[in-house]
């Protein structure tokens, strides 16, 4: 289990945390997302990873699923004309020609423990009510009407370029329970770091595994024990009404189901019962399109975080910076270093520091520090945007500050 140089971990839990650590650092602004992903498994549920091609979200799936030992995987990307024998079984033409009809399934999706489906929306009206069946109760019926077959699928990861269109696709996309988005790197540091791995050979990584069966026995025994406190479910009910009242409403089943993340959330962090720090794994649960999504955070942290909701705030003066520095593309390098003079550098270095005391403060209190980092790492971005494109310092000099 793991790599010989890899950390000696006792138990499932500090594995999967290991594996998350080493995720992470592999995929630059990715830490928020790996988590999630491993806490959605952990859950035995479906995600749904959102943004444009080429942000890690197939890679980040491999990758994950190959620290699974045991695990058998499946991958297809979808289209309009994918079959559902495709997916499930094509015919096994030997027998065919012998008078017998029978599907090959080894190696698809029913034999598959995780699988990761790209374009997900894609899926054809052939093979949609099979995709549901498969993501809902992990049956599957043989095209020559036999005895369904039950798989062995912890959780699917899929993936999508855009938003779903029309009823089929939005039936999919209602059980897919965690929705994530992703964008391209935002930090030029980061971005210079990832052009620089291009051209250099890099040192092999920490490689920590987990055994399939250790996986699954998390998934129904591990996860099911944690916990849920009154306090817990007092404050998921005053979440509901919040977000009601600015009419975003989720269906009573995305509720329930979400219990069990929250569980896998504390599970994930060697926990006997869910903390107000786990609840912010919903930020990704009730929103149904992007618009959504900064409203259901910032009632999400106002409930849990007092922290992270004012990082939330800082947050929104840096993205006005950003867009003043978007709109003044084009100007002189004297006006641009005016206005950094004037305005930018000031509140960037503000927030920045007002971010690391918010941090400090919400991990001496035992409170997540996930959202004030992420925040934080946007601040780093537009202060390196601002110090390149503004002022043209080097981005190699800039990633040594920050």
């Amino acid at each position: 289990m793991g790599a010989p140089d890899g950390p000696v971990l006792g138990d499932t839990a500090a594995r999967l945390r290991a594996i998350s650590d080493e995720l992470s650092d592999r995929f630059f602004e990715r830490a928020d997302v790996v988590r999630t992903l491993l806490v959605t498994l952990l859950a035995g549920q479906h995600s749904l990873v959102l943004g444009p091609p080429g942000t890690a979200k197939s890679e980040m799936a491999r990758e994950l699923t190959g620290r699974i030992d045991g695990a058998s995987y499946w991958e297809i990307l979808l289209s309009k004309f994918t079959a559902p024998t495709r997916m499930f079984g094509p015919i096994d033409v030997a027998a065919l020609a012998r008078g017998e009809y029978r599907q090959v399934y080894e190696g698809r999706a029913t034999t598959a423990h995780i699988a990761f489906v790209d374009e997900i929306f894609k899926c054809s009206t052939a093979a949609l009510n099979e995709t549901l069946g498969y993501l809902n109760e992990r049956i599957y019926h043989p095209e020559n009407g036999g005895e369904p077959i039950r798989c062995p699928l912890i959780g699917a990861i899929t993936a999508s370029n855009e938003l779903p269109v029309g009823e089929d696709s939005a039936a999919i996309y209602d059980r897919l329970l965690v929705r994530i988005e992703v964008g391209y790197l935002e930090d030029p540091s980061n971005f210079a770091s990832l052009v620089r791995s291009a051209v250099t050979r890099p040192k092999a990584p920490r490689r920590t595994t987990v055994e399939l069966v250790a996986l699954q026995e998390a998934v129904t025994e591990g996860v099911p024990s944690v916990a849920v406190p009154d306090a817990i479910v007092d404050a998921v009910c005053t979440l509901r009404a919040a977000l009601r009242r600015k009419e975003l409403v989720a269906s009573d089943r995305r509720w329930r189901q979400a219990v069990g993340l929250l569980q896998a959330s504390a599970y994930l962090d060697g926990r006997p019962a869910v903390a107000e720090t786990d609840l912010s794994v919903l930020t990704h649960v009730l929103w149904n399109s992007p618009a959504e999504r900064p409203t259901v955070e910032r009632e999400v942290l106002h409930l849990v975080n007092p922290d992270a909701k004012e990082a939330l705030d800082l947050a929104d003066t840096i993205e006005e910076l950003e867009a003043q520095l978007d709109a003044m593309a084009g100007q002189s390098r004297e006006a641009l270093s005016d206005w950094v003079i004037k305005k930018a550098h000031n509140k960037l270095a503000t927030a920045g520091r007002r971010l690391e005391q918010l941090r400090e403060e919400a991990a001496n209190a035992g409170r997540s520090t996930s959202a004030i980092d992420r925040v934080t790492g946007r601040q780093r971005a537009v202060r390196a945007r601002v110090l390149t494109e503004a002022l043209g310092v080097d981005a190699s000099a800039v990633q040594a500050q920050v």
